[in-house]
């Protein structure tokens, strides 16, 4: 097993992308600390892992607020002993184009986006430098690095995500601990869900594999970023978007 013994903070965890991440991290042996908003999705997803004898816990958590991820990192070290991994999965959507975009949803966007990032980066990270080692993989986007019509928050929240893992994995590097960056494309959640139909299709049409993205394939790189394999790759943002931004 690739994550054999670790433990790995997911926020996000709930639903989508961060419930995808929690059951295959905890296929590869990680002992997973499902954090997320939503505590009533939290503890029924954490329950239905435990039946199939996966190792979770859930713990309630508001990425934009210090006092809640501070909480949560000292719980989830008192559960587990120590913090190996941290993925930053989070993140919410406001969009609206640039003239009607309110300032409340660009806040609320920068807010868990952005900010959450840096705090609950910043709350683990004592533990991680305690131990001399860690794997921290924040979650951008395509719009972040292209732009995306609509998403002003959102591309800006993502693109300073870039800007802050590659900071932080030059500071980080020589203490044992990588930093890295995901960079999904169309995904197949919640999200797009609520996307028509012609929409969808039209996405599709842009990915040159012909299909939106899954949550496992984002898991799938989550994996490899947080696993023993990725050891010399630091400061790097993975496109996982199916080709759409050659």
């Amino acid at each position: 097993m690739r994550l054999k013994d670790k433990v790995a903070i997911i926020t996000g965890a709930a639903n989508g992308i961060g419930l995808a991440a929690a059951e295959r991290f905890a296929r590869e042996g990680a002992a997973v600390a499902m954090a997320d908003y939503d505590a009533d999705m939290g503890i029924t997803r954490a329950q239905e892992l435990k039946e199939k004898g996966l190792k979770v816990e859930f713990f309630q958590v508001n990425v934009a607020d210090r006092k809640s991820i501070d909480s949560m990192a000292v719980a989830v070290k008192a559960a587990f002993g120590k913090i190996d991994i941290l993925i930053n999965n989070a993140g919410i959507t406001r969009d609206g184009m640039l003239s009607k975009l309110s300032p409340d949803d660009f806040q609320a966007v920068v807010d868990v986006n952005l900010s959450g990032v840096f705090h609950c980066t910043q709350a683990v990270l004592p533990f991680m430098l305690e131990q001399g080692s860690g794997k921290i993989i924040n979650t951008s986007s395509v719009s972040g690095i292209y732009g995306n019509v609509g998403q002003t928050n959102y591309a800006a929240a993502k693109a300073g995500v870039v800007g802050m893992t590659k900071t932080w994995a030059k500071e980080l590097g020589r203490k044992g601990i990588n930093v890295n960056a995901v960079a999904p494309g169309f995904i197949s959640t919640g999200m797009t869900a609520k996307v028509p139909e012609k929409v969808i299709g039209q996405m599709q049409g842009m990915v040159p594999l012909g299909r939106l993205g899954k949550p496992e394939d984002i898991a799938n790189a989550y994996v490899f970023l947080a696993s023993d394999e990725s050891d010399y790759v630091n400061g790097t943002v993975l496109h996982v978007d199916g080709g759409i931004m050659m």
